[in-house]
């Protein structure tokens, strides 16, 4: 199965992962096609149907770490509670102190692999070549995550 294709989401070539570049015009937005990008690399995510919405709260240091952080936790309610996601709304991303901050929502459903196919499993996220950049028009974020 080749991934999703999307005009915010680009997946680039890796000789043994997943590497994608996804972008927005905000940050938040940036963040939310990453994680689309991710689940993309597994599944259709056109297949999952909007059952379940799922409250996500982090910290983390710097931006990075937040952007690790987010999609770990995504791939952890993936693996623990059995869901698929496959809409993302950050509400917000903020420096608080000296800390970053992540409000957002994760909608899908369990998962029914009658409907659901997986070609492509994703084991973990990880920091190898992320990146997040500022650009004219808004934001772009680098992932590798391991399979």
């Amino acid at each position: 199965m080749q991934p999703q294709k999307h005009s915010h989401i680009e997946y680039l070539d890796h000789p043994a992962d997943v590497k994608f570049r996804a972008s927005g015009k905000t940050i938040e937005e940036a963040f939310e096609y990453a994680a689309l990008a991710m689940f993309g690399a597994m599944i259709d995510t056109d297949t999952v149907q909007p059952a379940t919405t799922l409250d996500i709260d982090l910290d983390a240091d710097d931006c990075e770490e937040l952007l690790y952080n987010f999609l770990s936790e995504l791939l952890y309610l993936f693996e623990v509670e059995e869901i698929v996601f496959g809409r993302f709304d950050v509400e917000r991303i903020g420096r608080y102190d000296d800390s970053y901050h992540l409000r957002a929502h994760a909608t899908g459903e369990k998962i029914n692999l009658e409907r659901h196919r997986f070609d492509v499993g994703v084991k973990a996220v990880t920091f190898h070549d992320m990146m997040i950049e500022q650009t004219d028009v808004g934001y772009t974020v680098q992932v590798v995550v391991d399979t």
